[in-house]
């Protein structure tokens, strides 16, 4: 049975990967990519280079290009092969020399070569599972996860609402205090007139008397 790997869009967090096997499509996400082999189809180099790209990281080593072949009628890419880059990279500066040379001397021999069979597929042609040095699964820092975002989003969403909730009782408050000191001064300007009357009125009263003596 062939096994078809098509590469898809990775989202900001997980890649994926999915694969066509007999017309039935297989996903790959997370820990679970398997192994190439030989005679594994690709709808494209980069698929095939994406996909080992992930078995790689997973099974703890670091790739590299090893070899390059272009047409010659046009010059596009008609095979690619991939490999380990060598031992850890996080070793001591001072042994860096000394992996060097060693790497040169010895070089790791376990790879993967593609080659384009036609426009759309590309195949496995060799496969070399095992290095010769310790590999080593580097756990990365892991970021957010969409759950973790949308939660994140909810939070803040809650939040927002409750500091509208408190701004919206904050302003009818301000609003009833604004309309007792308009009732307020509506009464106290009520009681000034009625004053100002009453002065009025005696006033009348007083030059009614002074005229009338």
């Amino acid at each position: 049975m062939e096994t078809v790997v098509m590469q898809t869009p990775t989202d900001n967090e997980t890649g994926r990967i999915e694969t066509s096997a007999g017309g039935e499509l297989i996903s790959f996400e997370g820990d679970t990519v398997q192994e190439p082999y030989e005679g594994m189809l690709f709808e494209s180099e980069g698929a095939a280079r994406s996909f080992y790209d992930e078995y790689a990281r997973q099974v703890g080593f670091v790739t590299r290009v090893l070899s390059s072949r272009k047409s010659e009628r046009d010059g596009s890419i008609i095979s690619r092969g991939l490999g380990c880059r060598g031992g850890s990279d996080n070793q001591k500066t001072r042994h860096l020399q000394t992996q060097k040379r060693d790497r040169r001397r010895e070089g790791c021999t376990a790879m993967i070569l593609v080659k384009r069979e036609k426009p759309g597929q590309w195949i496995v042609r060799k496969f070399v599972r095992d290095h010769n040095h310790p590999l080593v699964v580097q756990l990365q820092k892991s970021r957010p996860t969409l759950d973790e975002k949308d939660k994140k989003i909810q939070e803040l969403t809650a939040e927002l609402r409750v500091k509208k909730r408190l701004t919206s009782a904050y302003r009818e408050q301000l609003l009833m205090f604004m309309k007792d000191v308009e009732d307020h001064n509506e009464h106290l300007s009520k009681k000034v007139q009625v004053i100002v009357d009453n002065l009025k009125d005696l006033e009348a009263r007083r030059q009614e008397l002074l005229q009338h003596r």
